[in-house]
């Protein structure tokens, strides 16, 4: 068996505009901020001389690298990002940024939104538009009973309540 995986398959390139608000400011962050202080801070170890056995270079040589690499990353994809700002003209349906809640067959409820695979954060209750439980949600009414195939089997859940206002900030 060889070492070749194919590559995952691309995320969606949605995303709310507080989703792309959020990567532009870590962008400026990393650039303008933290960037420059470790480049200094390179500098500074590489002045030390012998960088052969110098472990704060090779430290800050190794975080500088995965600053550009970051910063590279969230340039390439704030290119290609839909920013989806404008709340569907159909509000009684799942779309990509609704916030949902459901009840499961044991009648407990769950409350989530349906953001870009940029913008996931579970703490947040916030789920990628690719994962399963997203997909099947989207199109679906108040009312509607729906399965999912979960990490842990098999759940039905039932759809109570959408909304496109932040519970937060409505």
């Amino acid at each position: 068996m060889g070492r070749y995986r194919a590559p995952p398959p691309s995320s969606s390139p949605y995303i709310t505009a507080e989703g792309a608000k959020r990567l532009r400011e870590e962008l400026e962050h990393l650039w303008r901020r933290k960037r420059p202080k470790v480049t200094a801070a390179l500098a500074a170890a590489a002045a030390e001389g012998d960088r052969s056995e110098n472990a704060e270079y090779t430290y800050r040589k190794k975080q500088l690298g995965e600053i550009d690499r970051r910063i590279r990353y969230l340039r390439k994809r704030l290119e290609v990002l839909k920013i989806v700002a404008d709340k569907p003209a159909d509000q009684t349906r799942i779309f990509f940024g609704a916030w949902v809640r459901l009840e499961d067959e044991n009648g407990n409820q769950r409350r989530y939104r349906i953001v870009g695979a940029d913008e996931i954060d579970p703490a947040s209750n916030h789920i990628s538009l690719d994962s399963p439980m997203a997909r099947a949600l989207l199109g679906k009414s108040e009312g509607d009973d729906f399965t999912v195939e979960l990490p842990d089997g098999r759940s039905e859940f039932l759809v109570t309540e959408i909304s496109y206002a932040d519970p937060k900030n409505p």
